[in-house]
């Protein structure tokens, strides 16, 4: 089992920035990749970033050149910063970590949100 708190969401203007946290405990040791997605009301829940346990990132286009992902494998936390924020950034984000065993596991989710 491997749980997910995640935190560093809130309300920020257009053009701001937040920086989320994702803390790993338990079987971290099966984690392969983690990662954010995010559900905006009424839509999908989609991958925003990813981070393997190599170091490779993946970014979903609406993202790229605005939002780093980064991981402290010493601290088990995966880090999503996120800059020149856009109201459609508006979402419940939610951190994912996939095991080796083909396993998938998710936080509580954090609440962002972009307006003025």
């Amino acid at each position: 089992q491997v749980q997910l708190v995640e935190s560093g969401g809130g309300l920020v203007q257009p053009g701001g920035s937040l920086r989320l946290s994702c803390a790993a405990s338990g079987s971290i040791f099966s984690i392969n990749a983690m990662g954010w997605y995010r559900q905006a009301p009424g839509k999908e829940r989609e991958l925003v970033a990813a981070i393997t346990s190599g170091g490779s990132t993946n970014y979903a286009d609406s993202v790229k050149g605005r939002f780093t992902i980064s991981r402290d494998n010493a601290k088990n936390t995966v880090y999503l910063q996120m800059n020149s924020l856009k109201p459609e950034d508006t979402a419940v984000y939610y951190c994912n970590a996939d095991t080796v065993a083909g396993q998938a596991y998710w936080g509580q989710g954090t609440q962002v949100t972009v307006s003025s």
